[in-house]
């Protein structure tokens, strides 16, 4: 059993029943939009700071809403670090644009569900079950 956690905070933005996802530079998978905190950072802070990062826009703090928290290996398998992404849906400013830290952005429907890492497939499945995701 691994004993790394590895503690992350996600972005939620389904538009017309697709979620956002975004895939890094030189990775081959895509992720929900977020990533780790740095430092004593809150779930907020490191959200509005990994969004801004990543896509280039400015989440509005006060509308972030508690979507769920998940927890699954990493996608190398159960000897992988264990992974806890708390989500959270946010409004935004700005105009959607990969930033130089991101390769590619796409909206992915339940049937792109085995493109994402297992923690976000729990997420996805939520999301389905919800009639959130088409």
């Amino acid at each position: 059993m691994a004993s790394v956690l590895i503690d992350t905070v996600a972005w939620v933005r389904i538009e017309d029943g697709r979620i956002l996802c975004a895939r890094p530079k030189g990775k081959d998978v895509f992720y929900i939009p977020g990533g780790k905190r740095e430092g004593a950072e809150s779930d907020l802070q490191t959200l509005l700071r990994e969004i801004e990062e990543e896509l280039t826009v400015g989440l509005i703090p006060e509308t972030v809403v508690h979507a769920g928290t998940y927890e699954a290996h990493a996608h190398d398998g159960p000897d992988a670090p264990l992974v806890r992404m708390s989500c959270y849906y946010a409004d935004y400013r700005g105009d959607l644009a990969a930033s130089s830290e991101i390769e590619e952005v796409a909206w992915f429907s339940y049937a792109d569900r085995p493109l994402v890492p297992p923690v976000d497939q729990l997420l996805f499945d939520d999301l389905e079950a919800a009639g959130e995701l088409c």
